[in-house]
Formats: structure tokens, C-alpha cells, sequence
């Protein structure tokens, strides 16, 4: 199933990742998706996959934030970006992960974009005279 619909790459919901307590319909697979394009939609032209993980950690037992939602965004040049959220309520806790993956996945390409473009640092560049020293040993001390 496609999460940006209007997108042709490689980036979906795996419905298959649902917890044996919670039936996964067509209604929930639509939520999910509108709710994740809806945070990290901007994102999509670098996003080429995203997982969805729904659980219930308690089981049959009531207790407080016993829903969790872990989202895993796959994005070129970065390992997989993943979040988790605990809520008493599903929606709750796809809500809070789907804001953590907006933030860590805006964080992490800022990152990436300024280590594009930034210039070395001093201690990183060589010298003239080191660089020629080298390819002089490296080329027995031949010339071209």
C-alpha cells in the first residue's frame, strides 16, 4: 500500500506489522497513512520506505499507556530513523510517534544538508607543500 500516494517511490506502511490483539482493516491502514503522510509528508522525495509497528503491550491486562507505535522512515544516506510512543489510546500513540519521526527525521536531513555543504575545517586540508611531498613519495619522486 502507498503512503504518498502521490509518490512513486518505495514508500509504504507494512500492514503486516501489527500485534496479534489488533485487527488490522482497511479503515486502520487508511488512518496510519493519513496520519504519517500528514506529519512526514514534506519529506517524501527522500523518504524511500516507512515501517509501522502497532502493539499492544499488556495484552488482555488494562493498564495505562499499554498502546505503542513504533514508525522506522528509511531515508537515502542515513540509517533507518526510528520512533517510539506509548499512549493509552492507539490513536494517541500514533499521533506522538508520527510527531517524534516529523522532528527526528527534520533534525537528521538538517544535518545531513549541512554536512553537504559545508566547508572543511582547517585541520582538514592539506597544505601545498604536504601534498606535494606526498605524491612524491607515492610516485617514487617521478614527474609526469
Amino acid at each position: 500500500m502507498s503512503l504518498f500516494k502521490q509518490d512513486t517511490r518505495k514508500a509504504h506502511a507494512n500492514s503486516g506489522q501489527l500485534d496479534h490483539r489488533i485487527t488490522g482493516t482497511e479503515a486502520l491502514t487508511e488512518r496510519v497513512e493519513g496520519v504519517v503522510a500528514d506529519a512526514i509528508g514534506h519529506f517524501a522525495d527522500r523518504i524511500t520506505r516507512v515501517e509501522v509497528h502497532l502493539n499492544d503491550v499488556n495484552g488482555d491486562k488494562q493498564g495505562d499507556n499499554d498502546k505503542r507505535c513504533m514508525l522506522e522512515a528509511r531515508v537515502g544516506g542515513l540509517k533507518p530513523i526510528a520512533v517510539t510512543h506509548q499512549a493509552a489510546h492507539m490513536a494517541e500513540a500514533l499521533h506522538g510517534a508520527a510527531e517524534k519521526l516529523e522532528r527526528a527525521l527534520s533534525h537528521a536531513l538538517e544535518r545531513l544538508d549541512e554536512m553537504a555543504g559545508r566547508e572543511p575545517r582547517e585541520e582538514e586540508v592539506a597544505s601545498l607543500e604536504l601534498l606535494q611531498r606526498l605524491e612524491q613519495t607515492e610516485g617514487g619522486g617521478r614527474r609526469s
